[in-house]
């Protein structure tokens, strides 16, 4: 007689009454209700025998996959491989006394888990230097479930962790690795790889409790050339390297994909492992400054040109650019660089230095309407036609946004240049008719296809006379 039926006859034998007709049935009914992707004919079993106040004694098998987990089982052992692991944290309970909690994520042929490790289990000896992929084998863990309902692996004093060297059935890391354009709503536990699209940012934030949080923003393009938004929260700048090439590769491991106000977005937390091409040390760069605005918080944001015509975008936070003036040649020592964007700060350096002509100018830099291609970044010089519009947007969440937007020409064809939020302001000081010259926009495809331009940040319109 094999486990299961042994089991079976053991409910049997408490409740009488049924019969092992009923009980199959029992358990294709548990089984279609939560899911058969999420739990065995053995554990639906047990969920059964729990309803009627029946606890089966008989121990599941020593080893276990993830998908035949179920709240309430106890000193299971499996062997897994690592997805993620967070850095363990300090809390403090009822009484006071404070206790240790580290989280990680493991997965198996077809199944991911999150795994609690408790007080002391938080700090095992060798548990930092876990890799992505690395084979373990859990020991005597208990089960119970999580908020969201899904059963979660506690280690404890009587459980343990411990590296396992044997030949596995179980994937690699490169394996489950999903490019972005393979991504669906409601997807978790992620490895997904993608390509720098754009900025990569910090944010800071208070949550709902007062406290201080913060958090990493960036796009990542898939292999279809679509991008996608991307928010790993409690991460920041340090988690990357100071120098990110323009379209770096990007891994990320634990993230999971939900709709935002924009699409499907792809979010992590502190236990994402972020792997990104890159490097600690920055070069120096020499740029002309086309274009210099401030922000309300009086930062300057500098739009600027190297001798191969890539255009950067340069946030100075120390002010070191004070001694520039629109046209200067600079040379910078930033303190980072993603892509095209440049961080100046208290540990930075520019100088002026002469005139270069390999660099070339504003006037030369500047793009026809017609030579406009989407994800570019532009200059342009243009007459206004229609007088700039402001309306409010709802999106998706309720929100409403501002929207300025305004239609402009050149002697190659036409484009609307669009702002949203704080850009919006930009837009509405601009009038019909006027020339204008716009550094910094950045073109991305619009409504039905068509090309448009948008105000960012280091935008800046010059009406000409």
């Amino acid at each position: 007689m094999s486990e299961f039926e042994n089991l079976i006859e053991k409910l049997l034998e408490q409740k009488p009454e049924l019969t092992k007709e009923v009980v199959e049935e029992q358990i294709k009914q548990k089984k279609e209700k939560i899911g058969a992707g999420y739990l065995t004919d053995q554990g639906a079993l047990f969920l059964i025998a729990s309803d009627y106040g029946i606890a089966l004694s008989e121990p599941l098998k020593i080893e276990i996959s993830l998908k035949d987990l179920y709240a309430g089982a106890k000193e299971i052992s499996l062997e897994t491989r690592v997805l993620n692991l967070s850095p363990a944290k300090q809390f403090s309970r009822k009484d006071g006394s404070p206790f240790y909690l580290r989280t990680m994520t493991v997965y198996d042929e077809n199944s991911t888990a999150s795994v609690k490790l408790w007080d002391e289990k938080a700090n095992l000896p060798g548990i930092e230097n876990l890799k992505p992929g690395d084979l373990i084998k859990i020991i005597k863990a208990y089960v119970k479930s999580d908020l969201d309902g899904s059963p979660t692996i506690n280690i404890g004093s009587g459980s343990n962790i411990e590296a396992a060297n044997t030949e596995s059935e179980i994937p690699t890391i490169d394996t489950i690795t999903k490019d972005v354009s393979e991504l669906q709503e409601g997807q978790k536990d992620l490895v997904i790889s993608g390509i720098i699209d754009g900025l990569i940012s910090g944010m800071e934030f208070t949550n709902s409790r007062g406290n201080p949080g913060k958090a990493l923003r960036m796009r990542l393009k898939g292999k279809d050339g679509n991008a996608m938004r991307v928010v790993l929260w409690g991460k920041d700048e340090s988690s990357i390297p100071n120098l990110i090439s323009q379209s770096a590769k990007v891994r990320l491991l634990g993230v999971k994909v939900r709709t935002g106000n924009q699409g499907l977005e792809i979010h992590g937390n502190d236990a994402t492992i972020i792997e990104i091409e890159g490097g600690k040390e920055v070069e120096p760069i020499i740029v002309r400054v086309l274009s210099i605005s401030t922000t309300e918080n009086d930062k300057r944001m500098i739009t600027a040109v190297d001798n191969n015509k890539n255009i950067y975008n340069i946030s100075d936070f120390a002010n070191l650019t004070s001694i520039c003036v629109e046209g200067d040649v600079v040379e910078c020592m930033p303190s980072k660089v993603y892509g095209n964007s440049i961080t100046l700060d208290e540990k930075s350096f520019v100088r002026k230095l002469d005139n270069d002509e390999s660099i070339p100018s504003l006037s030369q830099l500047r793009t026809k309407i017609n030579d406009v291609k989407v994800d570019g970044n532009y200059c342009i010089e243009s007459i206004i036609l229609k007088v700039p519009e402001r309306r409010e947007v709802q999106t998706k969440s309720g929100e409403s946004i501002a929207l300025s937007e305004m239609f402009v020409e050149d002697d190659t064809g036409q484009i609307w240049v669009k702002g949203w939020r704080n850009q919006a302001r930009i837009i509405d000081k601009c009038e019909l008719g006027e020339i204008v010259s716009i550094t910094g926009l950045n073109a991305k495809a619009g409504l039905e296809g068509r090309i448009e331009l948008f105000v960012t940040a280091f935008t800046k319109i010059t009406k000409k006379n």
